[in-house]
């Protein structure tokens, strides 16, 4: 095992996911369609509440929703996600068109393309793996 991360993985379960959106439609679809890809999903309706798991509990992704109870409400629980000492890979949805000043990773979420989804979501998730495993490293070198 390596130092650091804990495997939370169960039978077929990919990766753990804090869901962000207070849409009750567009969190339950995007809940579901994860959970059926294999993914344990928690969620959250505002960015109060995500505030509150992102403390109690461990991800290794966040997704929100950009616009919940301010314009940026998203960027707030990413911001917050990025400050946890277990490092999440974070990203925000963005059920419609747009383009915030904002250098944050996008996923558009298209339910035709839910096969892109999951494509987007494991590069996340493996993304913020390497970043485990080199700072690991580096820190076994000094």
């Amino acid at each position: 095992m390596i130092k650091g991360v804990r495997p939370r993985l169960r039978g077929s379960e990919l990766a753990r996911v804090l869901l962000v959106d207070d849409d009750p439609a567009s969190r339950l679809t995007l809940q579901t369609v994860l959970e059926a890809g294999g993914y344990r999903v928690d969620s959250a309706a505002s960015a109060a509440e995500a505030f509150s798991m992102l403390d109690r509990d461990e991800y290794e992704l966040v997704l929100s929703e950009m616009q919940m109870e301010s314009p940026y409400a998203g960027l707030k629980v990413l911001a917050h996600a990025r400050m946890m000492e277990y490092k999440p890979a974070t990203a925000l949805i963005c059920t419609e068109f747009a383009s915030p000043e904002t250098e944050e990773p996008y996923l558009l979420v298209a339910p035709e393309d839910v096969p892109g989804l999951f494509t987007k979501i494991a590069d996340l998730i493996s993304g913020r793996a390497l970043r485990i495993i080199a700072r690991q490293m580096r820190q076994a070198n000094n």
